[in-house]
């Protein structure tokens, strides 16, 4: 069997975007394997799903850190060091990173956003959509440079909005793809590595 791709999963809450990459790596002709979540928060719901599954689960809690972000960093990168990583996979991870981690992962992190990029970066991507009267959103793919969600893309899908649709049933659509559109993104990614 060929070696697999040992790949960290970033998160900050329940995970379902970790959760689905976990199940990916299971199959056996996956690229990748994922070799440890690690939450910036000891109550991220995710760390629970990940230890279930079997993958180690860590918490770098960022509050011992205070405002230096930074410092926060340098720690979760000796974690990733530690283990080995060679990808790492934000899912989720709730902070925005520092110029120290971005260039140190250059190239190797990855991030899903629930837009089709470059269109609504950021927070509440779902609302400002269907405020603006769009007729299709999605989720992409992208390598993490220093701009916020404004990485090279690697991959997008596209969900139709449909009449009636708010917020949450628009997300719930969105989210589906997600878990479909990482695992086959990272998958593809590694390979070419």
């Amino acid at each position: 069997m060929a070696r697999k791709t040992k790949v960290a999963v970033l998160i900050s809450g329940r995970g379902s975007n970790m959760e689905a990459l976990v199940r990916a790596a299971k199959a056996e002709d996956c690229p990748f394997e994922i070799a440890l979540v690690l939450a910036n928060k000891p109550d991220a719901g995710g760390l629970a799903v990940a230890a279930e599954a079997g993958v180690e689960a860590l918490c770098v809690d960022q509050k011992p850190f205070g405002k230096d972000r930074e410092a926060h960093e340098r720690a979760i990168d000796a974690a990733l060091r530690q283990r080995g990583i060679e990808v790492i996979a934000l899912a989720g991870y709730m902070r925005i990173l520092t110029p120290f981690l971005v260039d140190a992962w250059e190239g190797r992190m990855l991030n899903i956003h629930p837009s089709l990029l470059p269109a609504y970066p950021g927070l509440d991507t779902h609302g400002r959509a269907l405020t603006a009267g769009e007729l299709e959103a999605g989720c992409t793919v992208h390598l993490v440079t220093a701009g916020v969600d404004e990485g090279p893309i690697l991959g997008q899908a596209r969900v139709p909005i449909l009449p009636g649709d708010d917020d949450h049933t628009l997300a719930a659509r969105v989210l589906e793809q997600e878990h479909r559109l990482y695992a086959a993104t990272l998958a593809e990614f590694v390979r070419g590595l």
